[in-house]
């Protein structure tokens, strides 16, 4: 085993080790996993909130044990792939090992630690951008056919793990037309390629087809709820933040690309990250949504950054482009990750509130950062619900319906009772098993300051009552409350029934 192996598995190990120690044993699963664990058990081509290949992998998690460890190692994989990618891109730019450890840091110490941290589709999407690329860059350095269909291939993944790769695709065209690498556009085996994608994506299409494409209705309600709320400028500073460490070694990467004249066949990767940028300004995205963007270009840049600062007095400043991103961590370790309790985020509030961590989708500022409070509560909520099923009369023609995706899946992942709650929300709108007579109703409410739920439900119930509530002051889920009513004196069934059509129309 050589040196460059050692280096690199050992900063493998670094990463997957990280992963599991910046999160404190305190905080549960995040809301949005929960969701996406429970596709698990209703495998499709595709959901309403996201196209088929997080469900692949939830099931995988299923067979595995469906443990806390197994949910956080898919997202750690995906994250050292990604480290991997980015090395292996270093040494077919002719990198040598400074640029390999240099390359290796700026990944690891990176915005990748917070994104891997999580199981959503986001750590997948990075990984299918940055195969993409390099699947480029092996084509016009080899100008092998195969590489083509390779990244077909990678990027029908992509798109069935999140349609946010289209912008890949929409930064990649304009770059390449104003670039001498237009002509690959008349290779008939990109063609060819580009049909092997269609073919690949085609089930989710079908399936978006014969759902009425529930993909305009979530792009619509984003929009309105959540993108409103997005600042352009603050969208550009984040971009900044993300790879802060190794800011200079991707800045190096994109004057590589212009004036570097090993890199000269790669140039359109420079107009490239111009208009995917321009692009999500105008859509006004997420600022984490171009992610994808930057690991290919640490690559550059470390290749480049490892040629000039060989001899002479630059030489010096090797080791400075290392520390950086160890500098810059330290004051990433102490904010960025749910490694603090929330008592200690709630004392220190200023420092999060300086970087704005605090404030969330809704464009306001809350007491902790919202990945964090929507960690938090989740297993009191499962705890007290299966105490107040375990109570009642024919519990198995009890209905747990409950106001969002987040309370419905954290019950079902922690429930010992086997509870398989349900809401109108998301994709459990289409998991109601209605083969079931429905005779009680166990409603989980966000809460509200004048709660009209007993007013609304308890007519048709003959015994009804508060059986709890969430505590936790921290927490998203902050008094939300658990009804129960029982003993159904109309068909609850129908009223379901009712409803779904409701929200299937709406949508």
């Amino acid at each position: 085993m050589n040196k460059k192996t050692v280096i690199l598995i050992g900063f493998i190990i670094l990463k997957f080790v990280l992963q599991y120690v910046l999160i404190s044993p305190e905080y549960d699963l995040q809301r949005d996993e929960y969701l996406h664990l429970d596709q698990a058990h209703h495998l499709a081509w595709g959901y309403l909130s996201v196209p088929p290949v997080t469900s692949w992998f939830s099931y995988l998690i299923l067979l595995l044990g469906n443990s806390f460890f197994w949910v956080k190692f898919f997202p750690a994989l995906f994250g050292v792939l990604t480290l991997l990618i980015v090395w292996k891109t270093i040494e077919l730019l002719k990198g040598n090992l400074y640029a390999l450890i240099l390359g290796a840091t700026c990944m690891v110490f990176s915005c990748l630690l917070r994104i891997n941290m999580l199981y959503q589709p986001n750590s997948l999407d990075v990984l299918c951008w940055t195969a993409f690329y390099y699947t480029a860059i092996l084509y016009l350095t080899t100008e092998e056919k195969k590489w083509l269909y390779a990244g077909a291939v990678v990027f029908a993944f992509g798109f069935l793990n999140k349609y946010n790769i289209l912008f890949l695709l929409i930064g990649l065209l304009p770059a390449l037309l104003l670039t001498e690498q237009r002509r690959i556009l008349v290779q008939k085996h990109l063609y060819f390629a580009l049909l092997l994608g269609v073919l690949l994506i085609i089930p989710n299409i079908i399936w978006q087809y014969n759902n009425q494409f529930p993909i305009v209705h979530h792009m619509k309600e984003l929009a309105e709820t959540q993108l409103v709320n997005v600042d352009r400028l603050g969208f550009l500073k984040e971009q900044v933040l993300f790879f802060i460490g190794g800011f200079l070694v991707i800045l190096s990467g994109l004057y590589a690309l212009l004036f570097y004249k090993p890199f000269e066949k790669y140039k359109f990767f420079f107009a490239s990250i111009l208009f995917t940028l321009v692009v999500f300004l105008y859509f006004k995205a997420k600022s984490y949504y171009a992610i994808g963007l930057y690991p290919i270009y640490i690559a550059f840049g470390a290749v480049f950054l490892s040629k000039i600062l060989e001899t002479g007095w630059k030489r010096y400043l090797q080791p400075v482009f290392i520390l950086l991103p160890l500098l810059f961590f330290i004051p990433m370790y102490q904010l960025l990750f749910p490694n603090k309790t929330p008592e200690y985020i709630v004392a220190h509030s200023e420092k999060y509130k300086d970087l704005g961590m605090l404030r969330w989708e809704d464009g306001k500022d809350h007491a902790l950062p919202q990945d964090f409070a929507d960690m938090l509560g989740w297993k009191e909520l499962a705890r007290k619900t299966d105490s107040v099923y375990a109570t009642l009369p024919n519990p198995e023609l009890t209905l747990v319906l409950c106001d969002n995706y987040g309370q419905a899946g954290a019950i079902n992942y922690y429930s010992e009772k086997g509870i398989k709650a349900v809401s109108f929300n998301a994709d459990y709108v289409n998991w109601f098993d209605l083969t079931v007579s429905y005779k009680n109703l166990i409603r989980i409410k966000e809460y509200e300051e004048n709660n009209t739920e007993f007013a609304e439900t308890s007519p048709y119930f003959q015994t009804s009552a508060i059986a709890g509530e969430i505590t936790n002051i921290y927490a998203r889920e902050y008094k939300t409350t658990i009804f129960v009513f029982t003993n159904a004196k109309v068909d609850i069934n129908k009223r379901i029934e009712y409803e779904i059509k409701e929200e299937k129309n709406y949508e």
